[in-house]
């Protein structure tokens, strides 16, 4: 006659448990990817949000290499190379409108924390992000700014270290503002990719990590 193994309610209760927190955990997972936003169709960088009277007083492009990215546990945890295109548009309350669309690559440096703060880095979790911000600026342009208004401006090195000290850093607004003017930002956010993983850092919220 065969012998019955006799399994106890506990030992029941334990695999359920177990099992449910694995799907906790799928779940939670999946969700965290699937709130991540995709900024290329994103509408809030674009002209229809500004109340923008023709064509761009300022429309630029400008080369970024070595600049320092921080996280959400507040740590500097990667070096970007980056191409951004800068907009201003004059609105019709004598305001203006900032439109900036940036795409560039990061570097992670090992030992950091990662952005989304899931555990430290290797250094090899090197990827590409895509993002912008929408801003709005109160004062006057310069009647002779140091920088053309209109195409490339070059390549600008910030040199920073992972302490975030960048001695070739300059803000661009300095070029082409009366001193005393106010810039707020309106929006802004980035999707971080490496690999099939994402982090999304957005004043909307954020989601997700890259390890």
């Amino acid at each position: 006659m065969a012998k019955t193994t006799k399994v106890s309610h506990l030992h029941i209760a334990l695999l359920s448990l177990s099992a449910l927190l694995l799907s906790a955990t799928f779940l939670m997972n999946s969700i965290n990817r699937s709130k991540a936003i995709n900024l290329q169709s994103n509408k809030e960088v674009a002209k229809k949000q500004c109340e923008a009277q023709g064509e761009p007083v300022i429309n630029i492009t400008q080369r970024v290499l070595n600049t320092v990215d921080s996280g959400e546990g507040g740590n500097n945890w990667a070096f970007d190379t980056l191409n951004r295109q800068i907009k201003v548009y004059q609105n019709t309350d004598n305001t203006y409108c900032v439109l900036a669309d940036y795409e560039g690559k990061f570097d992670s440096q090992a030992n950091e924390l990662s952005p989304g703060k899931n555990g430290n880095l290797t250094g090899s979790e090197d990827g590409t992000f895509k993002g912008g911000y929408r801003a709005s600026i109160t004062g006057s342009l310069l009647a002779n700014p140091t920088l053309t208004t209109k195409g490339s401006i070059g390549t600008t090195d910030y040199k920073c270290n992972i302490g975030g000290t960048c001695p070739g850093a300059f803000t661009w607004t300095d070029e082409y503002f009366s001193p005393g003017y106010l810039f707020n930002y309106e929006w802004w956010g980035w999707d971080y990719t490496y690999k099939n993983l994402k982090w999304t850092n957005s004043i909307d919220g954020n989601s997700g990590d890259i390890i």
